[in-house]
């Protein structure tokens, strides 16, 4: 199957999940020259759909393709919400021998996040349109056949190093501005906070990174030191 034809065929669709997503995989494999999972492994054992699994939370479900050593595969309805299809698949990852990619897609949409052990996630996303691209697909490929190439370089470890120095040069030049130390520390202390309330969503919409990108750095110090002061000033 040529890309243009996939596009097409896909683009139209409207069928639900259920009806469609098998179709479309299969689809896919003929667009990447791949063996889809009954040609490649008949008896289910290493590459199948449907591949049943336990939840960490308990309950039983499925993973709608999975491929040991590369990866686990869910889908959801066109428009759908893919943080939830990867929320799913989080809770089948150990049962599946924790597979370095975990993909979702709603058939428009295509969410490849890499799930090695002390790695930095990336998430490598595209749209349908994509796929015209030599580049997508062999990205897309790589799941398949060479997982590995899409394994992040850097480890949690240096990304803890990174953030550790850039917090250390930001308390250094407030310092040498003349504020105290203590105030110093507070102020990093709550940017520490205010990112990691984003991350675990407690602070919805992305609400902290909102609202420093319209603002400059002089603006955003501004900004950020009324809110702690405002908080401050409540807490009293």
């Amino acid at each position: 199957m040529q890309p243009h034809e996939f596009i097409a065929k896909w683009r139209n669709i409207e069928l639900k999940e259920r009806s469609a997503s098998q179709s479309h995989f299969l689809d896919l494999c003929r667009l990447l020259d791949i063996d889809d999972p009954t040609t490649a492994d008949p008896k289910g054992d290493w590459y199948t759909f449907e591949k049943g699994a336990s939840k960490t939370g308990g309950g039983d479900g499925w993973a709608d393709v999975w491929r040991k050593g590369c990866f686990a595969w869910e889908y959801k309805g066109k428009k759908k919400d893919l943080n939830k299809a990867f929320a799913q698949l989080q809770q089948y990852a150990i049962a599946l021998e924790n597979p370095p990619l975990l993909i979702v897609s709603d058939m428009d949409r295509f969410r490849i996040h890499t799930n090695w052990t002390n790695t930095v996630q990336q998430v490598h996303e595209f749209a349908l349109d994509d796929l015209m691209d030599a580049s997508t697909r062999d990205l897309l490929r790589n799941a398949f056949l060479h997982p590995e190439e899409l394994r992040p370089a850097k480890t949690r470890q240096m990304l803890t190093e990174e953030a550790a120095e850039e917090f250390a040069q930001l308390a250094q030049r407030l310092r040498s501005r003349g504020h105290e130390g203590h105030e110093v520390a507070h102020f990093v202390n709550r940017l520490v906070f205010c990112m990691f309330a984003e991350d675990v969503g407690l602070l919805p919409d992305h609400m902290f990174s909102a609202m420093l990108r319209p603002f400059s750095i002089s603006r955003t110090a501004g900004k950020i030191a009324a809110i702690h002061s405002s908080h401050d000033a409540a807490a009293r």
